[in-house]
């Protein structure tokens, strides 16, 4: 397939008119074929409104429609080939394995999605029936649905070109909620995007939907981005990205004349609890899954394992000293831009400057484009007397915090911001503390788990990802799993409704 820079609107192919940019070799920094143009204001317009057109239609396709149409997206992203995954290895400097598994990841949950609405139940169709001899005031009939919000803007990660991209999870939550999508699509890998934008127009086309259910836009800055978010035909946003990024497209959705829905990812640093009597029993098995977790994808996870709180002790030193044999051992990796390795870059430098930081270890040194990995530690009075120490940094970066007991550990716990996962390494010894700090951790995070890394978010009905501010806009939701698609929903109740005038779905039940 023939890459050209094109924005996908509504159904045509059009040259972005807003400056023009190139995509970067990861590995490099060396701009790739094809340049890309920015969306106009004009262009941003359109694709709104031919969303908002859109809407009537595809808000009330069958369910068995809907969900063939996300199973032919899926069908047309794997028909793309080995194209899409040799593009994203360019643009990502991620490995091949690693894209393939995304694909897999990417298409499988189109296909969830399709069997969520072949299902039904996100409708949450309620009846109550009415009783006229109720006194002293008859009782009336009641009907309720979910209906869809109306078109979504989705802006494209960084960090995951398929998965959290343009037919990505807030994309086919969306789409299977009856909300047709706008796509800003990430600069870091245009060219992954156009082929799985052109991917889910030629869906579009195949169903016979209105060619404004999907849009995919290009920018040179953020300019796109804001103006989408204050379109008033949009009616909530999808984003993954920084905590910078997240609240300035909170703060444009607040400030509208109707304000919206801003779902976003935004900050995590995901805690791991290292409990006192796991950590003596298995020093070295933690330690390798510590460092394994830490590196995987270069850090540059949602859910990379950032913090690790311990009780001060042998086991706690024994434990530094493995992940210092370890971590010089460990080659550097590409990271997904040069401003991203620099970011971190920074983020590590700011750290071993620190004056209440020690520096661990690191891993092997690399080119300006790639990152080292690094683990530091401090204790815990440092910890709560410096809040600069909470920041996220981006990438294969660590920091331990001695606590000289459980009871100090808990005061940290208490410190931390919202989080996306707390891992625990528990024994049967640690169970009865760890309980304790559950009713805590489930105030702190969307994800506990036990004897494991937060890394790897598997696609489920019972998955959530999300978390309480900063980790997500809105810790009541999830990105990942079959809930997503109630972010992009909004109760009706019917009331006293003829028959003839009820939506469909409604009118059946023997109430």
């Amino acid at each position: 397939m023939t890459l050209n820079g094109s924005l996908l609107v509504a159904g045509k192919e059009e040259r972005g008119s807003n400056s023009q940019f190139h995509a970067t070799e990861a590995a490099t920094g060396q701009a790739l074929p094809v340049s890309f143009g920015g969306a106009s204001p004009n262009q941003v317009d359109a694709a709104a409104m031919q969303a908002w057109e859109a809407f009537a239609s595809y808000r009330e396709t069958d369910l068995e429609s809907r969900a063939a149409f996300l199973e032919k997206i899926a069908a047309e992203i794997e028909a793309i080939g080995d194209e899409l995954i040799v593009r994203a290895m360019s643009e990502t400097g991620l490995p091949r394995g690693r894209l393939e598994g995304e694909r897999n990841r990417t298409t499988g949950q189109l296909r969830l999605f399709a069997r969520e609405v072949r299902a039904g139940r996100f409708q949450e169709l309620r009846f109550d029936a009415a009783d006229p001899s109720r006194t002293p005031v008859p009782k009336p009939d009641l009907r309720l649905r979910n209906i869809p919000v109306g078109p979504v803007a989705v802006f494209g990660a960084s960090n995951f070109p398929l998965a959290f991209s343009v037919a990505g999870g807030d994309t086919a939550s969306a789409l299977a909620a009856g909300c047709p999508v706008v796509v800003k699509a990430h600069s870091a890998h245009p060219g992954t995007s156009e082929l799985v934008g052109r991917a889910a127009q030629r869906a579009v086309a195949a169903s016979g939907l209105h060619p404004g259910t999907f849009s995919l836009l290009f920018d040179t800055g953020f300019e796109v981005g804001q103006r989408l978010v204050a379109d008033h035909r949009i009616r909530a946003v999808g984003f993954t990205g920084s905590r910078r990024g997240g609240t300035a497209l909170m703060d444009i959705a607040s400030k509208r004349r109707q304000p919206i829905p801003v779902y976003a990812e935004m900050s995590s640093i995901n805690p791991v609890i290292l409990f006192p009597n796991a950590l003596a029993r298995n020093v070295e098995g933690v330690a390798k899954a510590f460092v394994s977790s830490l590196i995987l994808g270069a850090g540059q996870f949602c859910t990379n394992p950032g913090l690790l709180l311990a009780v001060d002790g042998e086991a706690l030193d024994a434990f530094i000293a493995k992940t210092t044999e370890l971590l010089p051992a460990v080659a550097p990796q590409a990271m997904l831009t040069p401003s991203i390795a620099r970011t971190f870059c920074e983020g590590v430098a700011r750290l071993r400057a620190h004056p209440e930081v020690r520096a661990v270890a690191s891993g092997k040194p690399g080119s300006e484009f790639e990152g080292a990995a690094a683990l530091f530690e401090t204790t815990s009075t440092a910890f709560l007397a410096h809040e600069e120490l909470q920041d996220e940094v981006f990438g294969a970066a660590g920091l331990i915090v001695r606590c000289p007991d459980l009871a100090e550990l808990e005061v940290v716990i208490d410190a931390l911001e919202g989080q996306l996962t707390v891992a625990l390494f528990i024994d049967n010894d640690d169970e009865a503390d760890a309980g304790r700090l559950v009713p805590k951790l489930e105030m702190l995070a969307g994800r506990l788990l036990v004897n494991g890394f937060g890394t790897g978010v598997e696609v489920s009905p019972a998955m959530v990802h999300g978390g309480p501010y900063p980790a997500t806009a809105d810790g009541r939701s999830t990105s990942v799993g079959t809930l997503a698609i109630y972010r992009f929903l909004r109760p009706v109740c019917y009331q006293d409704f003829p028959t003839g005038i009820l939506p469909g779905a409604l009118r059946d039940q023997k109430i």
